[in-house]
């Protein structure tokens, strides 16, 4: 199994700040409607329970809570290196890892150029801008099976062109990247390492449907073709226990990627489906949260990275089950300098993801809004 260790290993103090204004930021015009709609896609339900609101509910952002992410956030700041990017040592000049810190700092309502940490945004997207190659390609000369690293910028990109991003660089990038995902979709469809139509997994597909659904929220176009047969992949890629398997081939169920697939399907369209509940189950009896875990556990921040979208998406019960105990077990987990610690990754990565986790009740970022 390989998930965010595949990712790396393949692809792969800053002033007191204030807490963000209440109000989200604008949307870009071009966020009203996706361009076009899977047929199989549902509503997007707007009353889930606790997490319906685009802003926090009662009680789920705490004074630990805040003051964890804005230590987090200042750390982060410090791991930024001159030319924009985040990573360092076998990591260094990692467009993927990049784009998440640079989603960590919009999860807080920063923009490129906007809010206290407007100026880190803005130089990590001038580093991913810097690396779009003509084929749409979104990776740095030392990226290997970039297709990871690819589906995170182009979630990044997403993100920035929705939240009212005028550089034209910006949606030209965006569309090639996105053609790029739509041509090297296997006929299985799904995605693997490479930009190529040859094979596929759970954990890379994941990367490209989440970057597909952040742009066709922008108003780029998506074919509901490839959205479709997304959909019919990740399913296929589910075991009778509730789990998912790394690839549709046989295989056995493991929390993290399950969070992937359930993630997967919701940001395919699928709200309510056996598919999903089945899989909730499984991360409920196999991942629950519970302060305990070890931080070093394999690829513990790629989990529960995708497990918090998978709760709160789902809302209600699951939302309001899950969410304070990983809230919590994150600010234990914190280290002194402000940041968590990955071994395999570097403090870049898990910092960021560490960071959107907790920052997801603010609904800053357009793809966790509702």
């Amino acid at each position: 199994m390989t998930l965010a260790i595949s990712f790396l290993i393949l692809c792969l103090q800053a002033p007191e700040t204030k807490p963000p204004e209440t109000q989200s930021p604008v949307l870009n015009s071009n966020t009203a409607t996706a361009a076009v709609e899977s047929e199989t896609e549902q509503t997007r339900p707007t009353q889930s329970g606790s997490s319906a609101q685009n802003a926090p509910g009662k009680e789920e952002m705490t004074p630990e809570s805040h003051e964890a992410t804005q230590r987090g956030l200042r750390y982060l700041v410090s791991l930024q290196n001159d030319d924009g990017s985040f990573g360092r040592g076998r990591f260094a000049k990692h467009v993927g890892i990049t784009s998440l810190c640079g989603l960590a700092f919009m999860a807080d309502g920063s923009v490129p150029g906007r809010g206290v940490y407007g100026d880190v945004v803005a130089k990590a997207l001038e580093f991913v801008l810097n690396n779009a190659t003509e084929t749409g390609l979104l990776a740095a000369e030392n990226s290997h099976g970039p297709m990871y690293g690819h589906g995170f910028a182009t979630l990044f990109l997403g993100e920035v062109y929705g939240m009212a991003q005028e550089d034209g660089r910006v949606r030209d990038a965006l569309v090639r990247a996105v053609e790029l995902i739509v041509n090297s979709q296997n006929e299985e469809g799904g995605w693997r390492y490479n930009p190529v139509p040859y094979d596929a997994d759970v954990s890379v597909s994941i990367c490209e449907i989440m970057g597909l659904r952040s742009a066709r929220n922008a108003g780029i176009k998506v074919p509901k073709e490839t959205v479709d047969r997304a959909i019919a992949y990740v399913r296929g890629c589910q075991n009778g226990d509730g789990g998912f398997r790394y690839m549709s081939i046989m295989g056995t169920s493991a929390w993290p990627r399950t969070a992937a697939g359930v993630a997967s399907l919701f940001y395919a369209g699928i709200y309510s489906d056996d598919s999903i509940n089945r899989g909730l189950a499984y991360l409920k009896t196999n991942a629950q949260p519970d302060g305990r875990g070890p931080a070093a556990e394999a690829h513990y921040f790629y989990g529960h990275y995708y497990a918090v979208q998978s709760m709160y998406l789902a809302g209600g019960p699951w939302w309001s089950a899950w969410w304070p105990v990983i809230r919590d077990e994150l600010i234990e987990k914190q280290n002194e300098q402000g940041g968590w610690m990955d071994y395999q990754a570097g403090p870049a990565y898990s910092t960021a993801m560490g960071l959107i986790v907790l920052q997801m009740p603010k609904r800053y970022l357009p793809i966790f809004q509702k």
